[in-house]
């Protein structure tokens, strides 16, 4: 059987869910009077809340009589973990990138992997009906950038394929569309080279796992050689070198969007294994009489911790279903087993977890799955993880990228040069200017809120990690101090009025708030504490004057994501279904003052 196995890099919202529809929709998939979701891919509801894709999955289509596996890479470099395994299932990888945007920070760390790997490249120009687009100086761009990143002779000479995913046509030329993605089909088959086939006896590495609650865990992987059968005997290869003795009990493929099962399957199928216990990923499942272990892959080391704790504010219990710590730590240690970026860590306190992770996003996505199946956490404010090279302090430096209109192009600069950060690049880009820093992870969390604010929402913001580079000294995080209400109550529209003055507000009239519960911040440094929930004294003679009308600002409300960036060492954000609320990690105003002495 003729096999292709390919990976999409793309940037997060550049296309690629929407242009594997299309592919799945030209290889007829479906009936045509069938009822079918978009954005086939992204199944995860946060997913398609987000529009990334986080985890990698696989899909497959018959085309002609050759059988195409697609591989969904995740976009996003906090997710890294995921790429490079996916990478080593494929033997070519499609780049689509915006004929407007070009090519983006993210893009370019899958792709330096792919380069690396020595995958063959196929590139895709994307949405070329966009107005104002410039297909032919992407296509340039695109050259630079795999120049820079050390591609090969062959792999500069890379096929291009203009198109637009929206109006399901893809072509040589972006000036003439054409009627169907029939050519970029036909490109994939001529391009891609088939899996390579060495004989010999069987290997296999896991590159990422399933999990079913009615047969356990499921070993997803490529035959790199050999055959795999059904009911087989075979030999786990660990990490650690030992080797255990495992039979298969079912053998599945990828057709369409689902698995079948199957007999048996040979050299360069991609193929999920159940039956085989205790493996974890990168292990080799290989010949039962002769076992040969593949190399072990290497997963990026995470660069970000935060402390997990259960919730103990006074509104305990009241949104979510699970409260325990028992409850948290199975549903971590349940993460540990698929997200291969994630360390948990105990600490002293039964009660409270560290959780090491790739980013804030990394992190966040985690927290807000765990919220919607109700659970109530606490979270404390995020740490870096720096490391000693050489007796030195090391911490993890990013790549950003912000794209802003050039007349606050300066107040960008300003802000991130504060945090540490340095200039690279600045160069115009149509009507707007591209700014590249180095700046050190920490001086990130938190960033995105003020050059927003400055840019009055105009700016785009990337950034990926790049290096560890030697500690480059303290930097100021949060300037304005907070607002904490005194006692427990229900916020009125006359306290909030009143207070105005004194800085912005997080929360509404009507809302349930407890004491040392942040409630806005401060327009000046240092704490304030104020009491919200003061209603306006009646009495029973009439006023001769009317009453004044309260016009209350709109409250800020944060994402999951700003609120971890905003809380400062002595904070937490409470999480529940419901709610993300910010509160001092002491309630009480005399135990805060005591502790600061």
């Amino acid at each position: 059987m003729n096999l292709r196995n390919i990976a999409i890099i793309a940037h997060v919202d550049h296309g690629k869910t929407t242009l594997v529809d299309n592919m799945l929709h030209t290889a007829k998939l479906f009936r045509d009077n069938q009822q079918v979701d978009d954005l086939l891919l992204d199944n995860n509801d946060l997913e398609r809340e987000r529009g990334i894709t986080i985890l990698s999955k696989n899909v497959s289509i018959r085309w002609k009589d050759t059988k195409i596996n697609i591989i969904d890479t995740p976009g996003h470099s906090d997710f890294g973990g995921e790429v490079e395994r996916v990478l080593n299932m494929a033997d070519g990888v499609i780049l689509l990138v915006d004929a407007f945007e070009g090519p983006m920070p993210q893009t370019r760390f899958v792709l330096q992997k792919a380069l690396a790997l020595g995958k063959v490249p196929i590139v895709v120009i994307n949405k070329v009906d966009k107005p104002n687009c410039t297909p032919d100086l992407v296509h340039d761009q695109v050259f630079e950038l795999f120049f820079n990143l050390d591609a090969t002779e062959e792999q500069l000479d890379f096929t291009t394929v203009y198109g637009s995913g929206k109006e399901k046509w893809m072509g040589p030329d972006w000036q003439n569309p054409t009627e169907d993605i029939t050519y970029l089909l036909d490109t994939i088959v001529e391009t891609i080279p088939a899996p390579e086939v060495s004989e010999g006896s069987l290997q296999m590495q896991i590159t990422s796992l399933d999990f079913s609650s009615f047969t356990g865990r499921i070993a997803i992987g490529r035959v790199t050689r050999g055959q795999v059968k059904e009911n087989m005997p075979v030999a786990l290869c660990l990490r650690d070198g030992s080797v255990k003795k495992a039979r298969i009990k079912e053998l599945m493929a990828f057709e369409g969007l689902g698995k079948t099962k199957i007999k048996e399957a040979s050299a360069g199928e991609i193929v999920a294994v159940n039956g085989i216990e205790g493996f974890e990923i990168g292990d080799t499942i290989a010949d039962a009489e002769n076992p040969e272990s593949l190399p072990h892959m290497e997963i990026d080391k995470p660069t970000m911790s935060m402390l997990f704790s259960i919730n103990n504010s006074p509104f305990f219990g009241k949104e979510g279903k699970h409260v325990t710590s028992q409850k948290i730590r199975e549903r971590l240690m349940q993460e540990i087993e698929k997200n291969l970026a994630l360390r948990v860590e105990e600490t002293g306190s039964a009660d409270q977890f560290i959780v090491h992770g790739r980013g804030i996003l990394h992190l966040g996505i985690l927290i807000e799955t765990m919220r919607r199946e109700g659970y109530e956490l606490q979270l404390g404010m995020p740490q870096v993880i720096f490391k000693e090279i050489d007796g030195v302090k090391h911490e993890p430096i990013e790549e950003l990228t912000v794209d802003v209109p050039e007349e606050t192009a300066g107040k960008v600069i300003e802000l991130v040069t504060k945090r540490k950060g340095e200039l690279l690049v600045m160069e115009p880009k149509s009507d707007l200017t591209r700014l590249e820093f180095e700046i050190p992870s920490r001086g990130i969390m938190g960033l995105r809120n003020n050059v927003l604010t400055a840019t009055s929402g105009e700016a785009i913001m990337a950034h990926r990690l790049k290096e560890y580079q030697p500690f480059k000294g303290d930097m100021e995080r949060r300037i304005s101090g907070v607002l904490i209400a005194k006692e427990a109550g229900k916020a009125s529209a006359y306290s909030l009025d009143k207070l105005q003055d004194r800085g912005k507000f997080f929360i509404e009239p009507g809302d349930e708030i407890y004491g040392g519960q942040v409630i806005g911040e401060q327009n000046k440094p240092g704490d304030l504490v104020v009491n919200p929930c003061v209603s306006k004294q009646l009495n029973n003679m009439r006023a001769a004057g009317k009453d004044d009308n309260t016009a209350l600002a709109t409250p800020i409300k944060f994402s999951l994501e700003e609120a971890m960036e905003y809380i400062g060492p002595d904070e937490y954000v409470e999480v529940t279904p419901e709610s993300i609320r910010l509160r001092k990690i002491l309630l009480n105003e005399h135990d805060r003052k005591r502790a600061s002495r």
